[in-house]
């Protein structure tokens, strides 16, 4: 029988911490509240956070703000008109909008509130930049606990997610959240992975996130949630995909109850089978804290530590990973749980007594770090549990061994800052704080090690010292297309396409132009069709150019891995 270690050992260390930790926070996400009452509380994520910074975490790890997501950027996988819905809408100005509500599903248990889209836009600002740190090599786990809302669908909203679900009215429905961003960070890591995969511990089904790759093998979704007359009603053992994506999508049905020991007995085989077979490239793990025992809308029994196991184990295959966070309606579990799971991609002990912290009254009257399970009875028998494993291991097994793509350019724009964003931040950073050593960006960007040294993360960045500055050499002004060559001239005009920088004489003498080079990648993206009818791949000149062709489905560019990744950055040189 499967056994825990003790609160302390599960997080241990067994050496040197190696991996590259981004952890990405935006302050901004507990200033948004649903209407009174409502059990989704975007104030958990600062809960979850401050156990974060007063446990020290922080210091092992890079902390970055991402930017908010472009209404350009959402409309990768929703429709204009919902996202445009998404930007109008108020609580002042809704009974204008009355057809529009019906029609995207939005109100009731998805309410309107003030800062509607910003709120979705921090949401899936922050999964999109963690996909395009990964993507760039810059991490090896990135976290965003404020993304991971899984239900929102191309055209509506759903169970408390306003991008990426549809929603359903159930007195056992979560909260309407923006779900959205799982859809557009697995779409931004398949740019340049071959196959993702998704999944998703939160107590609902992921419907919203299956759906829109329910057609494709690119994707494979894995999903363990109770089933039965309860929201979304949707994930059946049955439910294995169509057309292209069939027997790629996975549901583990579950009933109420479900400890950690029988939790741990079905997760960890069938994870473990799953990335045999399907050999991902990068990995997205939804960790929705709805799974605890107590949370005031799920009907599981797992303490923190059974729930934590799950991030650990994923770890352990040392892929790639997206982690997120979710559902979860008990804020003061949620919060414990998201910080205990930190520290646990970290391998950082943990104090089993919180911290003092400004949010300490919400830890009463235990004060204590640990979610411990209630006395409820499993309804999930070995012999139910064991047959559905069993189902499952089979499908698995008609899965094509490492399914390949066909080889394509991958755009030159990545979502997210690149190497020479990060640079002007640098900049920015030592002309506004030109009177201490170290920038404020340099210094988010050091981690402490286990011996107590601290070091930049990026290697590259040992050679820079303080108070040296980034500019920008003279061929960052030059013409965007390079070609060097001489040619005789007389009497020629000189147009301003051309520098004129060695331009000595007009008439009968040499003159020599520069152009910076050009720089663009031809492209061939591919498209892949997500939705409900059919896999449709073509390729595409530009996104305006996608049309929605089979009804529902949604067209979107995800270009694949490049023969040769060409540079897209600027050249940068120090100057003393």
């Amino acid at each position: 029988m499967a056994s825990f270690a003790p609160l302390g050992e599960l997080i241990t260390a067994n050496g040197r911490h190696k991996k590259r930790i981004n952890y990405i926070y935006d302050s901004d996400i507990g200033n948004f509240a649903y209407e009174t009452g409502h059990p989704m509380k975007p104030h958990r994520i600062r809960l979850a956070h401050s156990l974060v910074m007063n446990y020290g975490l922080y210091k092992k790890m890079e902390i970055y703000r991402a930017k908010p997501a472009s209404s350009l950027e959402m409309t990768q996988f929703h429709t204009n008109e919902y996202i445009d819905f998404l930007k109008m809408v108020t609580p002042d100005n809704m009974h204008n909008y009355v057809n529009e509500q019906n029609k995207f599903n939005v109100g009731g248990d998805s309410p309107i509130f003030d800062g509607l889209f910003d709120f979705c836009a921090i949401s899936a600002g922050g999964s999109m930049e963690g996909a395009a740190r990964l993507n760039r090599g810059k991490c090896d786990i990135a976290i965003n606990w404020a993304g991971g809302l899984h239900h929102a669908k191309k055209g509506e909203g759903s169970g408390f997610c306003y991008v990426n679900v549809v929603a359903r009215h159930s007195t056992n429905s979560p909260p309407l959240c923006a779900r959205l961003d799982i859809v557009l960070a697995i779409l931004e890591l398949l740019r340049f992975h071959q196959r993702v995969l998704y999944i998703d511990i939160d107590v609902h089904h992921g419907d919203g996130v299956e759906e829109a790759f329910y057609t494709t093998d690119r994707v494979m979704t894995a999903s363990f949630h109770r089933f039965g007359e309860f929201f979304p009603g949707t994930g059946e053992l049955r439910d294995i995909g169509v057309g292209q994506g069939k027997h790629y999508s996975v549901n583990f049905p579950l009933r109420d109850g479900i400890d950690d020991v029988s939790y741990k007995a079905i997760f960890e085989p069938v994870i473990e089978k799953i990335i045999e077979h399907y050999r991902p490239g990068a990995v997205v793990l939804q960790c929705g804290a709805d799974s605890l025992s107590g949370d005031r809308l799920g009907s599981f029994n797992l303490s923190m530590r059974g729930h934590a196991n799950c991030v650990k184990f994923v770890k352990s295959f040392n892929l790639p990973t997206l982690v997120l966070g979710g559902g979860g309606y008990t804020m003061n579990n949620v919060a414990r749980t998201w910080a205990f799971e930190t520290g646990v991609i970290l391998d950082q002990p943990m104090d089993p007594v919180l911290p003092y912290n400004e949010y300490y009254q919400y830890y009463a009257p235990t004060y204590e770090l640990d979610v411990r399970p209630s006395n409820a009875s499993n309804a999930n028998s070995r012999d139910y549990l064991n047959k559905i494993t069993t189902s499952i291991l089979e499908n698995l097994k008609m899965v094509a061994f490492a399914p390949s793509v066909q080889m394509m350019d991958v755009p030159r724009d990545p979502v997210g800052m690149d190497e020479e964003a990060d640079a002007e931040s640098d900049d920015y950073d030592e002309d506004e704080n030109n009177d201490v050593r170290y920038t404020q960006h340099r210094r988010d960007k050091m981690i402490v090690d286990d011996d107590g040294l601290v070091s930049d993360s990026d290697g590259d960045n040992d050679e820079k010292r303080p108070k040296k500055r980034l500019r920008r050499n003279v061929a960052n002004y030059q013409s965007p297309i390079t070609i060097q060559y001489e040619e005789e001239m007389t009497g020629q005009e000189i147009t301003d396409s051309y520098t004129k920088e060695h331009e000595s004489s007009i008439n009968g003498t040499k003159l020599e132009k520069r152009v910076a080079q050009e720089d663009a990648v031809p492209q061939s993206p591919s498209s892949i069709g997500i939705n409900s009818n059919i896999l449709n791949l073509k390729t595409s000149e530009s996104t305006s150019e996608l049309m929605d062709l089979y009804g529902d489905t949604m067209i979107v560019d995800v270009p694949t891995i490049p023969h040769e990744e060409t540079p897209r950055y600027t050249l940068l040189e120090i100057v003393e």
